[in-house]
């Protein structure tokens, strides 16, 4: 017995020894980080694009901008508070469609000073002529559905549509992100007058086809074009080397950064990969102004 009694006092007192020595508990599966409130860019969590919509003292609003098949493009403007005439940045949304997440972007580059439009191009997608918010999970399914041509005729009425407002210069960009990168980049092909094209981890469309495909599409881009990628997103990543040769065999401008350890969808996910998505966003969006004030002035 007294034997028993020494047994179980030797475990107790290397207990607090064991417990030390065991492995740390493994950190969670995102790897995701509090990310602090910042005004100075873009909105990177859905709880931080609220706060800045509501919070903001600059003028929004939602619009109907008529197509030229007589219906209707459901769009979300904010002004800059400016004493002189701007540029328009027309934000393209991704696979999500319309969401917080663009607005605040546009209402960032309103702070920044210039004319922010997000079009809702699942306008009339849905059921009773509705958009995004009426699609629920068929949102996905809706968006792939875009063809070429219809999205060009979306954002063709956008761009006539920043242009008529009386405080533009006349100037206009995209902006996109995800689908809308890429969507950002057919814009700079089927819009001879697009200022400047930003695009955030989306690839050339048709890039999967080859340059026999793309090549032709790339030769008819006029603006010059600024892209965002995450070091760990490879899918995209590896599209990269390809379409910055053919760019400069086209005699085009194209600048594309790469953030290490950054992911896909860096820009709203900003508490992603450990801080790495965060730094991404931090380092891009001075680097997108200063584009956007280059080519839209």
């Amino acid at each position: 017995m007294k034997r028993t009694i020494l047994s179980l006092f030797a475990l107790a007192i290397a207990a607090p020894v064991l417990a030390q020595q065991a492995p740390p508990a493994a950190p969670p599966a995102q790897n995701n980080i509090e990310v602090p409130w910042n005004d100075a860019i873009p909105a990177g969590t859905a709880e931080h694009a609220a706060r800045a919509l509501k919070e903001s003292p600059r003028h929004q609003e939602w619009v109907k901008i008529r197509m030229a098949d007589g219906t209707d493009l459901n769009a979300f403007v904010v002004y800059p508070e400016s004493a002189v005439k701007t540029g328009a940045v027309i934000v393209i949304h991704d696979i999500r469609g319309m969401s917080d997440i663009p607005r605040a972007a546009a209402d960032q580059l309103a702070q920044d000073g210039f004319i922010g439009i997000v079009p809702d191009f699942l306008s009339g997608k849905g059921p009773n002529g509705g958009g995004t918010e009426s699609l629920g999970a068929g949102v996905g399914q809706a968006i792939q559905a875009i063809t070429n041509d219809d999205f060009d005729a979306r954002f063709s009425a956008a761009v006539k549509y920043a242009k008529s407002i009386p405080s533009s210069n006349g100037k206009v960009a995209s902006l996109g992100f995800c689908w809308g990168g890429t969507k950002s980049f057919l814009a700079a092909i089927q819009q001879p007058t697009l200022n400047a094209s930003v695009i955030f981890y989306g690839d050339v469309p048709g890039f999967a086809a080859g340059p026999a495909t793309y090549e032709p599409l790339m030769a008819k881009i006029h603006a010059p074009i600024i892209g965002f990628f995450g070091g760990s997103d490879a899918r995209i990543g590896a599209t990269i080397p390809d379409t910055t040769a053919a760019m400069k065999k086209l005699g085009k401008f194209y600048e594309p950064h790469t953030f290490e350890g950054a992911g896909h969808g860096f820009m709203g996910s900003q508490a992603g990969q450990g801080g790495a998505n965060l730094k991404a966003a931090q380092q891009a969006w001075p680097l997108t102004l200063t584009f956007l004030r280059t080519h839209l002035k």
